[in-house]
């Protein structure tokens, strides 16, 4: 774990915004002591879910995206070190482990064109590279008994969670993704459009489901490609839900989950699949922010969920004055998350 950045007990006090007569979830949350070495705390603490961030936007750029989402790790740690710690949720079940260090790659695409054919070359390695770290992270998170909540970054890191899913397991693992896109992209190069076909393709994703995906925003050539992978590949989309009511939310919901649930899986959510959320793919239309926390209790209840990746939300993107209501709608999702799998 040489390329993380542990979060201390003293960025935890910094952040955290006491008030007499309340309990903040900063006081509960745990942190690695600074004494102390991180697997050997990680494998000690009685903390069910670890907190890890990866603030880049390299992947959303190689994918020809809008820049922003590595602003995402920083506005999380603001909203959710301030909710209240009640008999809802408790903070003492979330430690935060830290982030990766991605400041010299961050710098270097700086110099980059990705209009540059030989520079957008550069731009998949880098993203190849983080990959690497993410991967062996999760590994290590998920082999010390807990459940890695990943704040993105870009939806590239789906791959690095799936491989490190399936390493620590020891065997293929699965994925649902809630997203308007497929990220099942051609195999040209590391970006945040193909994680998921090349963690398919490499043999460390055995069943993908992706729910809500958008009708006008999918190639033929991908919808080709998952065709040939039907039964292991498969898909509803938005409009057969909400527009022309020709599926309903929560039938697919189970249809999912029996595809999906048979193996250990991670619950990948991409933010672009909400309205009005900044993001590098914004958009107008999609399931409601309601829904989408619907979605994450149902599926966080299932025995076999084993991560939860939420990326490509952007503050950076957000009005100035309202650029922390990204990390504050992460922080919902934490810990719908967490209460999910509360339930017995």
């Amino acid at each position: 774990m040489d390329k993380l950045i542990r979060f201390t007990l003293s960025d935890l006090t910094k952040i955290t915004n006491h008030r007499s007569t309340e309990i903040k979830f900063g006081e509960r949350i745990q942190t690695v002591p600074k004494e102390m070495d991180t697997l050997e705390f990680l494998e000690s603490s009685d903390a069910e879910f670890v907190l890890f961030g990866i603030p880049e936007d390299i992947g959303v750029r190689a994918n020809l995206g809008r820049p922003g989402a590595a602003s995402a790790w920083e506005s999380t740690l603001k909203s959710i070190v301030n909710i209240q710690n009640n008999r809802f949720c408790k903070g003492s079940r979330l430690m935060i482990l830290g982030h990766l260090d991605v400041k010299s790659e961050m710098e270097e695409i700086e110099e980059l064109s990705i209009n540059n054919k030989e520079d957008r070359k550069k731009f998949f390695k880098l993203v190849d590279k983080i990959d690497k770290e993410v991967s062996h992270i999760i590994g290590k998170i998920v082999k010390a008994g807990k459940i890695p909540i990943i704040i993105g970054g870009g939806h590239n890191n789906a791959y690095g969670n799936i491989k490190g899913l399936a390493l620590a397991k020891g065997k293929p693992v699965n994925a649902i993704n809630f997203d308007a896109h497929t990220d099942f992209r051609a195999l040209e190069g590391r970006h945040s459009g193909n994680g998921f076909s090349y963690a398919y393709e490499e043999g460390f994703l055995k069943k993908y489901f992706v729910f809500g995906l958008h009708e006008s925003y999918t190639s033929k050539s991908i919808l080709e490609n998952i065709k040939k992978a039907e039964d292991k590949v498969k898909y509803n989309t938005y409009e057969q839900i909400a527009v022309r009511k020709e599926k309903n939310f929560e039938s697919e919901m189970e249809l999912a989950q029996k595809h999906i649930g048979t193996d250990p899986f991670g619950i990948e959510i991409d933010l672009d699949a909400i309205p009005n959320i900044p993001s590098s793919a914004m958009t107008l239309s999609g399931f409601s922010v309601e829904q989408l926390r619907q979605f994450l209790d149902y599926f966080g209840q299932h025995p076999n969920v084993s991560y939860l990746h939420i990326c490509e939300g952007a503050p950076d993107l957000d009005f100035e004055k309202n650029n922390h209501l990204v990390g504050k709608l992460i922080a919902y999702l934490i810990t719908d998350f967490m209460k999910a799998k509360s339930i017995k």
